[in-house]
């Protein structure tokens, strides 16, 4: 019989009270354990004993209730999540309190680091068996049911949809994909409360320009009060206000970028609300102001002007980013998987995208730096015969136009803003232009989850390899520059490959010559160097020597050498020379011929067999050995093999000593040796 899902499951059970037998659901609140949760608090910025124990103590609480949680049964573990608000409070709290990847790094204590690791891990696993339908073909829930069991007790909502993607979306992408895919699958409804959310997304950006002092379309419905002037802007306004929204615009871009790239089927209903133009003309009002606000300010903390200085470059290339998942979706993406036929609203909305943005020419420039806008208009011109070649040549020429008096080169990179004082890290009189998005290199290792433990070093034939990967793909690349990339990504050929390719490499290594050949390092201590033998230093020493006077290489004893007075008439010195040359080759050919090594045992085992079996086949004995071996153990013997068995007991005593226990047994029968 197939098991019943669980919503449809009823357990029976006696009354506490009563005694009595009962049938209850198998989801119900009297099956709830009582357990009680705590709130979380994110780890204390500095080391104070009381803050780092008053942590561990909470911390360690919730790790060890998530694990009991976890350890729970199909019908338990789902009373529990639907019936205990403590368990949601409890989880809602970490969402919005947990450290994200862009956060400062505080000074935490090592054991903190630890739990907060740990904790993290059981959240994310909490959250992945409360999207899971389906655990087993035993226990699992009615799709259906399931859409209604999270959405009517909001387990999940948007903001925490978009929580756990810019916590968990690095290293967990593919379980996060089926987790989120799933939870819109179950319940479409999610779909329409994204649509509803997203015009207070759109409001973030609209009270950021409010902010700063600017004008932006639709941010007000209100008009504007005659004596209320606008006095605070971005360049006067208080440190932390500025520290305040820079913080936050970077937290809404990079919360946007994350559950984009989780779930990009979200981008059609991003769409609808004409996403990509609101963040495009956004981002050409704001990024100037804030950046030009920033670079201006005197710093008494270097290390604040660099904190602020990655997080706006970082909203930067986020926000582009975004651009690109939306065009990519909702355009280029369908125009790649349908037909010929299919691919005209596609093609009108890419170019209509783009022509609602031309003006915004800071955006457009950036925009066409990370991804250049001919590449998809060539991909256009492919996909279709019938493209309107005007528009597209009005939107290429737009963006072209949009580079004038400005170097179409990858900029010079920002200095590094910690060693700088402020503002004069950058030199007076810069186009604002000419900024490049490299400057967010640096924080985006930190949301990447960059390890910080060391790098072991790669080299010989491994190393080759890494080279001839990169190389590969980029052949106009010198091996000397390669490695240089390959020491500074920890031998990451993939994030080598993708900096170079997206013009974010760090600072140094963009001023090193791409055509850069590699530099082989001598082994400090080679083998011929280093050995030493009898003719160390000496005239016969050919390591150290390029040429050995070989006619003083005397291999055996000198023949005796006739005196002169001696030697018969006619004879020469020059022809006994000759006469010792020719014995002492007779002599080496002797010596060649000879054969200085042991044997294999093997191999002389093999030629006595076949010496014996020779000998006996002379005489006439012939013998199967094969059938004295018979098959393996447990599988049964054939006659042949019991009868040559036989012979061999019978016979044994004719040869070497078998028969010693004969011989031994009638010597003490005759008294021979004493029992």
């Amino acid at each position: 019989m197939p098991a019943l899902p669980l919503d449809e499951l009823q357990l029976t059970e006696r009354d506490p009270k009563t005694g009595k037998l009962r049938t209850l659901p198998a989801l119900h609140p009297e099956i709830k354990a009582d357990r009680s949760f705590v709130l979380y608090k994110p780890p204390p910025a500095i080391r104070d004993p009381a803050l780092v124990e008053e942590f561990l103590e909470r911390a360690k609480f919730i790790a060890d209730d998530l694990n009991w949680l976890l350890a729970l049964p199909h019908d338990k573990f789902w009373c529990q999540v639907i019936f205990d608000e403590t368990l949601q409070k409890c989880l809602d709290s970490y969402l919005r309190s947990a450290p994200r990847k862009f956060d400062v790094l505080w000074d935490c204590h090592p054991e903190v680091h630890e739990l907060q690791k740990c904790l993290h891990r059981s959240v994310f696993l909490t959250f992945l068996r409360m999207s899971t339908h389906k655990e087993s073909k035993d226990h699992f829930i009615t799709p259906s049911v399931f859409g209604k069991i999270i959405y009517n007790n909001f387990l999940f909502d948007i903001p925490k949809i978009l929580d756990l993607c810019v916590l968990f979306g690095k290293g967990n992408g593919l379980l996060l994909q089926k987790m989120i895919g799933n939870i819109f699958t179950q319940q479409p409804s999610y779909f329409s409360d994204l649509d509803e959310t997203l015009p207070t997304v759109l409001q973030v950006f609209n009270n950021i320009l409010h902010k700063c002092g600017l004008q932006c379309e639709g941010a007000s419905a209100e008009p504007q009060k005659l004596e209320a002037k606008v006095s605070v802007t971005a360049g006067n306004m208080p440190l932390q206000e500025l520290k305040d929204i820079v913080l936050y615009l970077c937290d809404t871009c990079t919360t946007l970028w994350a559950f984009l790239d989780v779930f990009p089927l979200a981008c059609q209903t991003f769409q609808k609300h004409e996403f990509c133009y609101r963040l495009a003309s956004f981002y050409e009002l704001a990024i100037p102001e804030l950046e030009s606000a920033i670079k201006k300010r005197h710093y008494e903390d270097n290390s604040v002007f660099a904190d602020l200085w990655r997080r706006i470059s970082h909203s930067r290339k986020k926000m582009i980013e975004v651009f690109h998942i939306l065009v990519n979706q909702v355009c280029l993406q369908p125009i790649l998987e349908s037909s010929c036929e299919n691919i005209q609203p596609f093609i009108e909305e890419f170019l209509q995208i783009f022509t609602s943005v031309l003006q915004e020419r800071r955006f457009l420039r950036d925009y066409d730096e990370l991804f250049p806008v001919e590449d998809d208009v060539s991909l256009l011109q492919q996909a279709s015969s019938a493209l309107d070649e005007t528009r597209t040549a009005y939107i290429l020429q737009a963006v072209e136009s949009a580079w004038e008096g400005v170097d179409r080169k990858k900029g010079q990179p920002v200095k590094d803003p910690a060693a700088s004082n402020g503002a004069s890290a950058i030199a007076e009189g810069t186009p604002e232009d000419r900024e490049d998005l490299g400057a967010a290199c640096a924080l985006e290792d930190e949301c990447a989850g960059a390890a910080a433990a060391p790098i072991a070093c790669v080299s010989g034939v491994e190393l080759d390899s890494l080279i001839s990967q990169v190389k590969d793909l980029l052949p106009d690349l010198g091996e000397g520059f390669i490695l240089a990339c390959l020491e500074e990504y920890g031998y990451d050929t993939e994030q080598v490959i993708n900096n170079i390719l997206e013009e974010k490499l760090v600072p140094y290594l963009d001023k090193l010559d791409r055509r850069m050949q590699r530099q082989l390092k001598p082994d400090p201590t080679p083998l011929v160097s280093s050995r030493c033998n009898i003719f160390q230093n000496d005239e016969f020493d050919v390591f150290s020597r390029d040429a050995v006077d070989v006619s003083r290489i005397q291999k055996g004893k000198r023949p005796f050498t006739i005196p002169q007075v001696l030697r018969p008439k006619g004879q020469e010195e020059g022809q006994e020379t000759e006469e010792e040359d020719e014995e002492e080759e007779e002599e080496a050919e002797k010596e060649r011929t000879k054969d200085h090594f042991v044997q294999d045992p093997a191999v002389l085992r093999e030629r006595a067999e076949a010496r014996r079996q020779a000998f006996l086949a002379r005489k006439g004995h012939k013998h199967d050995s094969s059938a004295v071996v018979g098959n393996a153990k447990g599988h049964g013997q054939n006659r042949e093999t019991l009868q040559e068995r036989r012979k061999k007991e019978a016979n044994k005593s004719t040869r070497a000593n078998h028969n010693r226990r004969a011989m031994a047994d009638r010597k003490r029968s005759k008294g021979m040796i004493p029992s």
